[in-house]
């Protein structure tokens, strides 16, 4: 089978090289899926180049396709199940192929009315969405009933910064599905579809990021509510500024987690609750989320059969497989605003059609 590896040059090029592989071989808590569509996240082209890796590695952790073959202990999947799945970050077989491995604990079911273009949007993203607002901030799940004091807790608002982004969009999504507001949203060229994501009647807002500074600060202050104190922040960019803008709002005692480290440790209080999200978490790294991950994923197929929850805008990027260069390049230099690349595998040059 043909898959596409990505490979460091020098400090900050990337080479994606199409190679000849066997088909992989199930174990037993995994399947094989071949792949209909690959998505793509901004970590597919960061990796090799952090980890200036000149080995090459599939590092497509967005799947969707066709369940191909399962291990022997797999229960919830057959062949010819439609599904899509993430891989598990930084191991063989990922989605830049035409079959791909990914665990049947993170792997779903994809309801008829779902292209696999749009599911190839959602694993990675939309659960480390999941991740950021359930465990590292401990917001309440849909299905909690809170007390008064959790309500009072929230009142003050969630920020997410970044909400124009797919992460940060499926958090946007989760909130409103949870009921949580105001969802004080931090945007800029993609302002117009996250204006279709949020509730102004409950008090959700968008704040410019392109004025400056001081005025995105001033923006985030008039947004929080009159008598409440911001107590929770997404930083779904964790660059260019994002937490030490944030942090100029936040209350004291408030929570933030990043989707990336904290380089400038002075710019956030030491009394704020600060987390960093993982979405490798859900494969048990570098805590055990595997349970969470469980859940969510299945709840994220029960949302796209019942219609609350859907995928992120895509583009497909021309010549499948071949187009991954392409893509990452893009990625890389930030031309994406409110979509994710996708990738549809019998695009790519000598790959037999009839087997799609």
């Amino acid at each position: 089978m043909k898959s596409a590896h990505v490979f460091a040059k020098g400090e900050s090029e990337l080479e994606v090289k199409i190679q000849d592989i066997p088909v992989p071989s199930p174990e037993p808590d995994q399947v094989v899926i071949k792949v209909v569509v690959a998505g793509t996240n901004p970590k597919d082209w960061k990796y090799p180049l952090w980890m200036k890796s000149a080995s090459g590695l599939n590092t497509g952790d967005d799947v969707a396709g066709y369940v191909e073959a399962v291990g022997s202990n797999v229960t919830e999947f057959k062949p010819g199940d439609r599904v899509a799945a993430f891989h598990e970050m930084g191991k063989p077989h990922g989605a830049f192929a035409e079959y791909a491995i990914a665990w049947e604990k993170t792997t779903f079911h994809l309801p008829a009315s779902t292209s696999f273009e749009e599911a190839a949007t959602i694993p990675l993203a939309a659960m480390t969405a999941a991740v950021a607002l359930f465990c590292r901030l401990g917001l309440p799940e849909p299905w909690v009933q809170v007390s008064q004091a959790r309500k009072d807790a929230s009142a003050g608002g969630v920020v997410v910064y970044g909400a124009s982004g797919a992460v940060g969009a499926f958090a946007v999504k989760l909130l409103a599905h949870a009921d949580i507001h105001p969802i004080i949203c931090v945007a800029g060229h993609g302002i117009p579809y996250v204006e279709g994501l949020i509730d102004r009647s409950k008090g959700d807002t968008i704040i410019d990021y392109r004025g400056g500074e001081d005025k995105l600060v001033a923006g985030l202050r008039e947004a929080i509510p009159k008598g409440q104190k911001l107590l929770y922040a997404f930083d779904a960019i964790a660059e260019k500024g994002s937490y030490q803008q944030i942090a100029k709002v936040l209350d004291p005692e408030g929570h933030i987690t990043l989707v990336l480290p904290v380089r400038d440790q002075e710019a956030i209080p030491k009394s704020v609750h600060q987390t960093m999200t993982t979405v490798g978490s859900v494969h048990g790294k570098p805590d055990d989320l595997i349970e969470f991950g469980y859940a969510w994923f299945r709840l994220f197929s029960l949302g796209l059969k019942e219609g609350w929850f859907k995928g992120h805008p895509f583009e497909v990027v021309p010549g499948g497989l071949d187009g991954v260069q392409t893509g990452l390049n893009n990625l890389k230099d930030g031309k994406a605003s409110a979509v994710k690349y996708v990738y549809r595998i019998e695009d790519t040059e000598g790959v037999d059609r009839s087997k799609i």
